[in-house]
């Protein structure tokens, strides 16, 4: 296994934390967090703290969006048909709810549209171009992709359809010729948020419709619980716009959800208070599994649905497949585990697996799963409609999207991000392919990515967390990408006696911590996959521990739990400011 090494941020300028420690009348640990997200005075700390939907940018800084608004307006007068269309993922099919739901309202000639993963894949399909020149349609709004399909675009322009592309993804030097194009990631683009997910630009074209015809902007704000599911589960940065409409969102979740999302809940058992982790974990997961294991059509349905009974219905539809995606994707990756072993790849600086028989729903699972056992940057692929299809991701640091890009010209199609992407080859290009991507990977890899860091905030005691820490260390929330929950050290700590082995096959370690033996301070935490550590701890070992701080309920009971990453037992390892630690073992 990898070893995990801890990094302690910069504290940043000691008279700016003091200066806003003081403004703010709160603990310069806390100032330090803030100004280490950037936010370094009064104003700055006030619209992160209470965010206002007034601060959203406007609409008609994207480019195109009048092209856009007046095409759709001139549909609507008209009573052209519109096809709704978007992606079989989380972002796509809340895309597409989203636009739907709110059209519908008052253009009845109105349809969605979601691609078969495994018949049609990513993107804009011919299949649906076909079909939309069929049914008559004039006009296709385009969620969540469409930014590369320039071939696709053309092919509908000959049949007389045009579309608007609501797209989040960088696009390539040329753009399709579409009706209009809104993408805060085109290089023409003055937009002042670059981060919003493809729903989030579906919900600013609402916004400038709303503006353009003089109607309440509070019929774009009854969508905002489904935005949230977006944000949260398409992994965007939890910062800027996307910070206000999930603060938001969580908030519409938590009082008046949908009935869509009110039913996904009860069958993932989610009966407390929401937050962006519940999402990425349980309500995400589910949607999802709709469009791997079956079709994203059947997320759609779910999303748009005003009937609880038929949302309860679907919903146990939907979570019965989650079940089944679960299964698959354990036996899937435990061939992928013991095919690494076979072919001897634990020395590469990548993995690149090919089974024929792999579901390609779940290869982009398996390959995260084989990033965190061997921390290397892996793609899975499976066959698909005559081609082998891939699914990448990444480790912290290290841009896979351009490591792909270096093999390109063996390539079908690809696209994606940073850390994840998907692209298709010949099967008779995969040998050749497995070894330039490997070539391509050492080439670009840089020591510090081969190895599995946790970065921390700071390093404070047991007796700084009082009750008021916690309290404003919650209005962080909500946490994600560029705003990570805070992450702490805590340094020559014991068990109070009180450390034992839970769960199922005593995986777990539940401690009670204390700063010296015998200490009044003390503190529950628990340590998943961490059993290993057991006999130290009970032993009375000095240690130290890398952790998170949030809340378990218990018998209605609540008390604040330290979440531990990672346990210390060397005495000398003093964690210092941007330098790495002596390491330790990564937990399996």
């Amino acid at each position: 296994m990898e070893e995990k090494k801890w990094v302690v941020k910069k504290k940043g300028d000691p008279e700016v934390v003091d200066r806003l420690s003081n403004e703010l009348n709160i603990e310069p640990i806390l100032a330090q967090l803030l100004v280490q997200r950037n936010i370094t005075n009064f104003d700055q700390a006030k619209s992160f703290f209470r965010p206002e939907l007034k601060d959203l940018h406007d609409p008609f800084l994207m480019v195109d969006m009048e092209k856009a608004v007046e095409r759709l307006n001139r549909a609507i007068q008209k009573n052209e048909r519109i096809l709704v269309y978007g992606d079989y993922d989380v972002d796509g099919t809340t895309s597409v709810a989203l636009m739907y739901s709110f059209l519908h309202q008052f253009h009845k000639n109105i349809e969605y549209y979601i691609p078969d993963r495994y018949s049609e894949g990513y993107g804009i399909s011919e299949k649906s171009i076909d079909y939309a020149a069929e049914k008559g349609v004039g006009l296709v709004v385009a969620l969540d992709c469409g930014i590369k399909a320039i071939e696709k675009i053309d092919m509908a322009n000959e049949k007389g359809i045009d579309y608007i592309i609501c797209d989040h993804h960088t696009p390539d030097d040329i753009l399709p010729k579409a009706y209009a194009i809104l993408d805060p990631k085109r290089e023409d683009s003055t937009y002042p948020f670059k981060e919003l997910s493809g729903c989030g630009v579906g919900f600013k074209l609402i916004q400038a419709f709303l503006t353009e015809n003089n109607m309440d902007m509070t019929m774009a704000y009854e969508y905002l619980d489904i935005l949230a599911v977006s944000i949260a589960s398409d992994i965007v940065p939890l910062t800027g716009e996307n910070r206000i409409l999930a603060h938001f969102g969580l908030k519409k979740i938590n009082t008046q959800p949908s009935v869509a999302l009110k039913a996904i809940m009860e069958v993932s058992e989610l009966d407390k208070h929401i937050l962006i982790s519940d999402i990425v974990f349980k309500i995400g997961p589910r949607i999802n599994a709709a469009g791997r294991m079956d079709s994203g059509q059947m997320a759609v349905d779910l999303l748009v649905t005003k009937d609880l009974d038929e949302a309860r219905a679907i919903s146990l539809k939907i979570n019965n497949e989650n079940k089944s995606r679960k299964d698959i994707d354990r036996q899937i990756t435990r061939e992928a585990l013991d095919l690494v072993m076979q072919e001897g790849l634990t020395e590469n600086k990548s993995i690149v697996l090919f089974n024929p028989n792999w579901l390609k729903g779940v290869i982009g699972i398996v390959a995260s799963r084989l990033v965190e056992h061997f921390y290397k940057p892996t793609i899975i692929f499976t066959r698909s409609n005559g081609l082998i299809t891939g699914s990448a991701r990444s480790v912290v640091g290290f841009n896979i999207y351009e490591a792909i890009t270096d093999v390109a010209d063996l390539l079908e199609n690809y696209g994606g991000h940073m850390y994840a992407a998907g692209l298709s080859i010949k099967e008779e290009n995969f040998a050749i392919f497995k070894q330039r991507f490997e070539e391509a990977v050492r080439k670009r890899i840089k020591p510090d990515q081969t190895v599995q860091k946790i970065i921390a905030d700071a390093i404070i005691k047991l007796e700084d967390i009082t009750p008021k820490f916690f309290r404003i260390l919650k209005q962080f929330e909500p946490f994600g990408p560029e705003n990570m929950a805070p992450v702490f050290i805590s340094e020559n700590l014991y068990d109070s006696g009180f450390s034992r082995c839970v769960g199922k096959d005593g995986k777990h370690l539940k401690l009670m911590v204390t700063d010296k033996k015998g200490g009044e301070t003390m503190f529950a935490a628990i340590a998943f996959n961490q059993a290993e550590h057991w006999h130290k701890v009970a032993d009375k070992s000095n240690f130290s521990i890398c952790y998170s701080i949030d809340e378990n309920t218990y018998r209605d009971k609540t008390t604040l739990q330290l979440r531990i990453k990672d346990i210390h037992f060397k005495e000398d390892s003093k964690p210092k400011e941007n330098e790495v630690t002596n390491s330790t073992k990564k937990s399996s």
